[in-house]
């Protein structure tokens, strides 16, 4: 039987789905039409940067650090260029591996492991390490023809950080060293964020570090077309780089070498200011280090070495050392005295030999004085004077005298870490304690503040200034290391701008009662014998200070104490004394007395400044044993000393 068929429902049938997909046909292209106009019409801009991202890559252009130069124009840091071997540890499948099968065509030492592996454990695993550095002309061409065994490891040229004096000055200069998880951090959150991509290396220390911003220079850019596997195919276009701007300080490095050769192995510092201005003609700290072994990072041996020694090579003495001042701190209670009426120059006070109160004695000359006035007080370093100025004056009068000379607080050198010591009164010890039986201040307490013992502990930074502010009539000023800058582009030199000096108020009269009391000290008093001879007229005040308390009936024996607990050997002074323009503090750590060991030294220095003369050998050897006195053997000319470079750049 034949099936009859309905033609025109099929027709119907047909259409509806030939309908059905056009319709879908429709949507689909409507899709692909939309996306299309969503991509190349309203993400235009987006996806074309995308498209130039991927065929580009912006790379940094590192700048050049600045140079620092001293006041004559001698390089204390420089850079020198060399070439380094480094890997990328995320490009490196099996690295021990890789550096072992490295060593074979480079050296590769312990210490250079070491470092790398402290390097990879503070960095990203996509950053370039060094692995080894200052690679010779040879080893780079071994290299060269083994590159392909070495996916992820690359030779590349780098400009390093040299200190060509090596340990001279280097608590002053500082040094570079990479940059670490929290510098990072505080970079990232900083306005400098893009002008330290690639830059690897900050400022730590020192001038290194207060003057980073100038030195660092300006970040340059360059682009490259890449090709699709990221090797780099031609510039497109370049911004270069600034280098970073010279930094010239007010240290005169010859000085500071003569002086630094002086101490010799023992400990202490040294500060020496321009009166008239603040600049900082020297800044000691013995014992030094070398600031060339933190460069490319430090190794564990070198760092044991500094960090673990007693002596304490990385302390910065002049500014984190704190001491008492013992008798240095005699001429500013006199001037306060003189200021506030207390005593008139004149008066005469019996000095036995010590002096008792509150049922306790204290020490001083042995066999005593006699009377004494003011000048001679300061002239023989009378402690019985001084202890019962102290007394009559109080300890907040004493206080409120002091501080505005920069005692117990900051001085604002443009060196950062200072330390502001202590400087007693009733509120400190309030504060500071918190016992309250402990917090009340005791009258017996007043008596050793007179003679810079007691809680008196100030840095040689804080007595210097105090001292060269004594030597010019009463201004202070901020002591400042920087000088002036010089602008690696055009270079113009400007001064590096400070504040004007703070003008105390000091009667003119009362500071020449303790001038002219120094000058006699030099003269026929405690400093006569080191300054015998000088062709100039200089003011001084020697100080031996306690580095630990005796008891009220011991008597002090260098020779039955450890060498760490004997006395401090302090010394004050500024010259010419009619127009001071060179004042000094400096401290020579358990040496003794001060006019043996710190006033033989200051007298280099002021022959040094004021006359351009530099210690024989023989003197200088005598000097460092606490030996001498007045300067022995013939002086040589500065300009006739060679300064020896300690290293130097390959």
């Amino acid at each position: 039987m034949t099936e009859l068929r309905d033609s025109q429902t099929e027709v119907w049938h047909f259409r509806l789905r030939a309908l059905a997909v056009g319709a879908l046909v429709l949507v689909a292209f409507c899709l692909v039409l939309a996306r299309l106009v969503f991509l190349q019409v309203l993400r235009h801009e987006d996806l074309a940067a995308q498209a130039e991202s991927n065929r580009t890559a912006v790379l940094p252009i590192v700048p050049g650090r600045g140079l620092i130069l001293d006041r004559n124009g001698v390089v204390l840091a420089t850079n020198y260029s060399a070439y380094t071997l480094e890997i990328t540890p995320a490009r490196v499948a099996a690295l021990d591996e890789t550096i072992d099968e490295l060593a074979k065509v480079v050296e590769i030492q312990a210490r250079d492991r070491r470092r790398f592996k402290r390097l990879l454990e503070e960095s990203r695993n996509f950053e370039s390490l060094p692995i080894r550095t200052r690679l010779t002309d040879q080893e780079v061409a071994r290299f060269a023809a083994q590159r392909y065994r070495f996916p992820g490891v690359d030779i590349r040229a780098r400009l390093f950080r040299s200190y060509p004096l090596g340990d001279v000055a280097s608590h002053a200069i500082g040094y570079i060293g990479r940059i670490n998880q929290s510098e990072k951090a505080r970079i990232q959150d900083s306005d400098d964020e893009a002008n330290y991509r690639g830059t690897e290396y900050i400022g730590k220390l020192g001038i290194e570090q207060s003057f980073e911003s100038a030195l660092h220079g300006a970040t340059g850019v360059e682009r490259m077309e890449t090709s699709a596997g990221g090797r780099a195919v031609r510039k497109l276009a370049s911004h270069a780089a600034t280098p970073g701007d010279t930094v010239v300080l007010a240290l005169d490095i010859r000085l500071q070498k003569m002086i630094e050769d002086l101490f010799g192995e023992r400990r202490g510092a040294l500060v020496a200011l321009d009166p008239r201005s603040g600049e900082v003609l020297a800044l000691v700290s013995k014992p030094t280090f070398d600031p060339n072994l933190f460069v490319e990072g430090i190794d564990a041996d070198n760092w044991a070495a500094l960090n673990e020694s007693i002596d304490k090579p990385l302390l910065n003495r002049a500014l984190r050392g704190t001491y008492p001042p013992g008798s240095t701190y005699k001429p500013f209670m006199a001037l306060a005295a003189l200021q506030l009426g207390k005593r008139s120059p004149s008066l005469v006070v019996n000095d036995p030999g010590s002096y008792t109160f509150g049922g306790h004695t204290f020490r001083s000359h042995e066999g005593g004085l006699g009377g004494v006035d003011m000048q001679r007080a300061l002239q023989l370093s009378s402690n019985t004077y001084f202890y019962s100025l102290a007394v009559e004056m109080g300890v907040d009068n004493i206080h409120d005298f002091m501080r505005p000379l920069g005692f117990g607080q900051a001085t604002g050198i443009d060196l950062q870490g200072e330390v502001p010591g202590t400087l007693p009164s009733t509120d400190w010890k309030r504060k500071t304690y918190r016992r309250a039986d402990m917090q009340r201040w005791f009258p017996g307490e007043t008596v050793s503040l007179g003679i810079g013992q007691g809680y008196n502990s100030f840095t040689m930074l804080q007595l210097a200034v105090a001292q060269a502010t004594l030597a010019n009539g009463g201004t202070r000023y901020r002591p400042h290391l920087a000088k002036a800058v010089k602008n690696a582009l055009t270079g113009a030199v400007t001064e590096v701008a400070q504040p004007p000096g703070a003008n105390l108020g000091y009667l003119p009269r009362n500071v020449d009662i303790v001038r002219n009391a120094l000058v006699a000290v030099n003269k026929d008093g405690t400093g006569a014998r080191v300054f015998a001879g000088a062709a100039y007229t200089s003011a001084g005040k020697t100080g031996t200070a306690q580095a630990v308390s005796l008891g009220p009936n011991v008597k002090y024996n260098a020779k039955a104490l450890a060498e760490h607990l004997r006395d401090h050997s302090l010394f004050t002074a500024f010259a010419p004394a009619e127009a001071p323009s060179i004042a000094l503090a400096l401290i020579v750590e358990n040496a003794g007395f001060g006019s043996a060991h710190a006033a033989p030294i200051a007298r280099r220095v002021f022959d040094y400044w004021l006359m351009g003369e530099y210690p024989s050998e023989e003197d200088i050897a005598a000097v460092q044993k606490g030996l001498a006195g007045a300067p022995i053997g013939k002086p040589r000319k500065v300009d006739e000393v060679p300064l020896v470079r300690a290293t130097a750049a390959p």
